[in-house]
C-alpha cells in the first residue's frame, strides 16, 4: 500500500468522512527542501467529516496531524489540510 492509500484509509477509518480527497503533490516540489525522488513527501488532504463540527480550524488540523503522525515521522515533509464539517 502506498502513502496516499495509507493516508486515505487512516482518515476514513478514524473520521468516517462524507468526502475525502488525498492528492500527492510531491511532483510540484522537485528541487525543493524535503523532496525525495520517488517518495511521497508533499500531500494535500481535503476532508469533510462530522467529527470536525464545532471545532476550530486549528483543532481540525491537530486532529488530522495526530492521525497522520506516523506518516510524518516516516518522511512526509508537507501536509496541506482542508478540513470542514459537511455543509460548510
Amino acid at each position: 500500500m502506498n502513502t496516499v492509500q495509507r493516508i486515505r484509509e487512516t482518515l476514513a477509518r478514524a473520521l468516517s468522512p462524507e468526502q475525502i480527497e488525498v492528492i500527492d503533490e510531491s511532483g510540484k516540489h522537485v528541487g525543493h527542501r524535503g523532496h525525495i525522488p520517488g517518495k511521497t513527501t508533499h500531500v494535500r488532504v481535503r476532508v469533510a467529516a462530522d467529527a470536525f463540527r464545532g471545532k476550530s480550524r486549528i483543532e481540525r488540523h491537530r486532529m488530522v496531524n495526530d492521525l497522520l503522525a506516523s506518516e510524518i515521522a516516516d518522511g512526509l515533509h508537507a501536509l496541506a489540510i482542508e478540513a470542514r464539517a459537511p455543509g460548510e
